[in-house]
């Protein structure tokens, strides 16, 4: 690792504490499929605080799920855009140990994430939210921007839905289950264009 490298990432942490943002030594629990290179996660109702107040400005919030979660199941409306970080291919295929459809990496998720920070006039230095349906694809997006030289890259854990409960719902956390704002009128400038 250079050390201008080194240096942006210890700049970013202090930043971070300072931000009073979520630190690797308060989440210990995470699960091993939620966890991140940079360790910076959070949980749905600090999204809201944050992106209800002052820091907004200097935050892109993306909602990486697919275009079709967010129309069918609803979106948050405090997100700055759909960047979906898994997409359905043109000719699907079939996952029988998961009984779903197989999705592959957009190819354009880390370009368009930078547009979208552009567009705030962000840099990759700032601080990005990253929200899937339970946490384990944004941490894979979350993996995937450190490898290309973002530094304060959240993961929100619970995701929109939560993880399963024993009954088969997700019911049990997530920003929706947890009655923060979300609508399924969608915002077609807050949607990719894949």
């Amino acid at each position: 690792m250079s050390l201008e490298k080194l240096m942006r990432l210890v700049g970013a942490a202090v930043l971070s504490l300072a931000c009073g943002l979520a630190q690797a030594d308060s989440w210990d629990s995470v699960p091993q499929k939620k966890t991140t290179i940079l360790k910076l996660y959070m949980q749905p109702k600090h999204v809201l605080e944050r992106m209800s107040g002052s820091e907004a400005g200097k935050t892109l919030f993306v909602d990486v799920r697919t275009p079709q979660e967010a129309m069918f199941v609803g979106m948050p409306q405090l997100a700055d855009a759909n960047v979906p970080y898994m997409v359905l291919p043109e000719l699907p295929e079939w996952d029988g140990a998961r009984n779903a459809f197989k999705l592959v990496q957009n190819s354009g998720f880390v370009g368009d994430v930078k547009s979208r920070l552009a567009a705030k006039g962000l840099g990759i230095d700032d601080v990005v939210i990253l929200m899937c349906r339970s946490g384990d694809r944004s941490a894979g997006a979350a993996n995937l921007l450190a490898k290309a030289g973002f530094t304060r890259v959240y993961s929100v854990v619970d995701g929109f839905e939560g993880d399963l409960g024993k009954d088969g719902r997700r019911m049990l956390s997530g920003w929706k289950n947890e009655g923060l704002p979300w609508s399924f009128d969608l915002a077609r400038e807050k949607m990719s264009s894949l």
